[in-house]
């Protein structure tokens, strides 16, 4: 038994119809690009922040353990002077 022509042709068109919605429309295609963009920011911003973040521990763990970070904190942020030193303060 011949199946007819118009059943290949409308089986080809419902082919065509949805291999245009899925690489040129709001298919698959277009928001699989969107959403590999979109990874591939947040990489670079998660990088970012985990190097800020190695450089906050490093901070802390330098305050906790040494002084020296503390006095000059002291010294340039609040004007603090240790005993037996002098202050000068220059007029702008």
């Amino acid at each position: 038994m011949r199946t007819p022509n118009w059943l290949f042709l409308v089986l080809f068109l419902l082919l065509i119809n949805l291999q245009y919605r899925l690489w040129v429309g709001n298919g698959i295609y277009a928001q699989m690009k969107e959403l590999t963009q979109q990874i591939a920011s947040q990489h670079a911003e998660n990088e970012r922040l985990l190097e800020s973040n190695r450089i906050l521990d490093a901070e802390v763990l330098e305050l906790k353990q040494g002084t020296e970070t503390i006095e000059e904190l002291a010294h340039h942020e609040l004007g603090m002077v240790k005993n037996g030193e002098t202050l000068y303060q220059l007029a702008e």
